[in-house]
């Protein structure tokens, strides 16, 4: 019996080990710089006055296809060609980071594991907690050698119009809207329909975070467990929002915690724009 319960307590500790391994505190990574590649996911122009020291410079404009249009991803021949002028291979240990906010650098943190990158992480913190800390910056761009990085697709962690449609009727599939609520149920809408799609259920973007005026860090296991807890961890989950940008801050943390979860990039405002698909609590303003 006490083996019995050594061991699930050595699995617990393990998983709990597992669910922190996808961030880094700021204090680590200061002291471990040279062991990452690290990725500012700020415009250029931001970025060249100031980033983390060695970082660079991966603009999360650079993931989109269209942002005017959708949340659709850069296509696989034109991430191959940024990925490959900055130097990174699939085996990299990667940090990305940003202002602060955690949505741009989850939207990097997800297309990269989308796009191959199985060691990627977030800093739990922005480049002011960062800058605030005194800790080390640069205005140095640093030189890389091209790498021979060819595109390969995750599917496991891609939603498309075509597997929503399919989670909508599979009851072992979840979806999460991951807009604010007012979205959620048909106030306001990016797209020309108003509401949500069938099954969705509700958990806005900003529940991952804790804001502490302009200090703001992604919520610990404890806490987003607690988040996601009516969630079975054996179900798929499928995230959507307006254009999969906040939705990656819950796929961030849903990753984490171990759950098997896509997020989808075209995200509300390509299925609230299709009239063939159907749609929830539609409330016009």
């Amino acid at each position: 019996m006490k083996q019995i319960l050594f061991i699930l307590s050595l699995l617990l500790n393990l998983t709990i080990l597992q669910a922190s391994s996808l961030r880094v505190e700021a204090d680590t990574l200061q002291n471990n710089l040279s062991k990452y590649k690290i990725l500012d996911t700020r415009d250029e122009n931001i970025y060249s006055r100031g980033h983390i020291l060695h970082a660079l410079n991966f603009p999360v404009s650079l993931t989109y296809e269209d942002k005017t249009i959708n949340g659709k991803l850069t296509s696989p021949l034109k991430m191959q060609k940024i990925i490959q002028n900055l130097g990174l291979n699939t085996k990299d240990t990667l940090v990305v980071y940003d202002d602060g906010s955690f949505f741009d650098a989850s939207r990097l943190f997800w297309t990269l594991e989308v796009y191959g990158f199985s060691n990627v992480k977030l800093l739990n913190a922005g480049y002011k907690q960062w800058s605030a800390k005194d800790f080390s910056t640069s205005t140095e761009t640093s030189i890389v050698q091209k790498s021979d990085y060819i595109s390969i697709v995750n599917n496991k962690r891609l939603a498309t119009k075509f597997t929503t449609q399919i989670a909508t009727k599979n009851p072992s599939h979840v979806i999460v809207d991951a807009r604010g609520l007012n979205a959620y149920l048909g106030k306001e809408s990016a797209a020309k329909r108003f509401g949500h799609i069938p099954k969705a259920i509700s958990i806005p973007a900003t529940h991952n975070i804790n804001y502490n005026k302009e200090l703001t860090e992604l919520k610990g296991d404890k806490a987003l467990k607690e988040l996601y807890k009516e969630i079975n961890i054996n179900q798929k989950v499928i995230i959507y929002c307006a254009i999969g940008k906040i939705a990656s801050t819950n796929y961030f943390a849903m990753r984490e915690l171990g759950y098997d979860v896509s997020n989808y990039d075209a995200s509300w405002r390509e299925w609230g724009n299709d009239f063939a698909l159907p749609i929830v609590q539609e409330l016009k303003k």
